[in-house]
């Protein structure tokens, strides 16, 4: 008979526990309408980053500690101000951005994300707000500092960001100047460790992202590179940025038109700051 009792009592703690957490789930789920729902990584600067304190315009990470600034977050600014609505900036791993939108757990995306076609068979995107180079970081004391195109990177070890077009563009043309691909990484902050420990001897970024990573490195320097010249193969739209909505979005067309609202000058501005700030931090 006790060991009856026992049963039922733990079955029932079980059914509890199952209630609640459904319960907890739902509520997370709720979004409320007069807020606007951002996801980013909150770690590529300049495009975001995370600083302690909500100083030159940053904004609270609503699942996690510190505040997130950057390009993306002055682009996202703009656009809940043009939708009327409160800016929530939501931090997420990179590759759960697009299912976040496509599944309506957030609004956007303003990650420093290009519109692919194949993210596009998931979400939607806007109209581009940045458009930029492919480079690679390396070593200022290593053996391709000097190199001025990709046939100079002869038996170099490079590595990308996992589920990013860097790392497609690295994986497609590696092979054609006797590259080695390393295995992607998950963040920039584990790529820039791998090339503080002289693991890898570059790694791939956007421009505006190697210049604040070499900023805050004495160590490194960046090879420029010119898409489809002395640099990566790349369509406009894989080195476009763009923000990504949900297919079919209400918003698609007030986000279009808040973007080009944003003069390529301005544009050119706030850029210029998010790497002075990044840098600062």
């Amino acid at each position: 008979m006790k060991t009856l009792t026992k049963v039922i009592t733990i079955a029932l703690i079980v059914m509890l526990l199952m209630i609640t957490t459904l319960s907890l789930t739902a509520c997370q789920k709720e979004k409320d309408p007069n807020k606007l729902y951002v996801g980013m990584e909150c770690g590529y600067a300049p495009f975001n980053y995370t600083q302690v304190d909500d100083s030159n315009g940053a904004v609270k990470i609503s699942n996690a500690k510190g505040y997130a600034n950057g390009y993306d977050v002055m682009i996202a600014k703009k656009i809940a101000e043009v939708l009327g609505k409160e800016l929530v900036i939501v931090k997420y791993e990179w590759e759960a951005l697009v299912n976040a939108v496509a599944t309506g757990a957030l609004d956007f995306i303003i990650a420093g994300m290009s519109p692919t076609p194949e993210r596009r068979e998931s979400i939607d995107f806007s109209s581009h707000y940045y458009e930029s180079q492919l480079v690679i970081v390396v070593r200022k004391d290593g053996k391709y500092a000097n190199a001025t195109s990709l046939a100079d990177f002869d038996g170099a070890k490079i590595v990308a960001q996992l589920g990013t077009f860097h790392d497609k563009a690295l994986s497609e043309q590696c092979q054609a100047h006797n590259i080695i691909r390393q295995t992607p990484m998950e963040t920039f902050p584990l790529m820039i460790n791998a090339l503080n420990f002289k693991t890898i001897d570059g790694y791939v970024a956007e421009e505006p992202g190697a210049i604040a990573d070499c900023s805050a490195n004495n160590a490194f320097t960046y090879v420029h590179l010119v898409n489809n010249s002395t640099g990566f193969t790349a369509s406009a739209e894989d080195v476009q940025i763009a923000i990504g909505l949900k297919k079919n979005s209400p918003f698609t067309q007030q986000v279009n038109e808040a973007i080009e609202a944003i003069t390529q000058a301005e544009r050119e501005q706030m850029m210029q700051l998010a790497i002075e700030l990044s840098v600062a931090e």
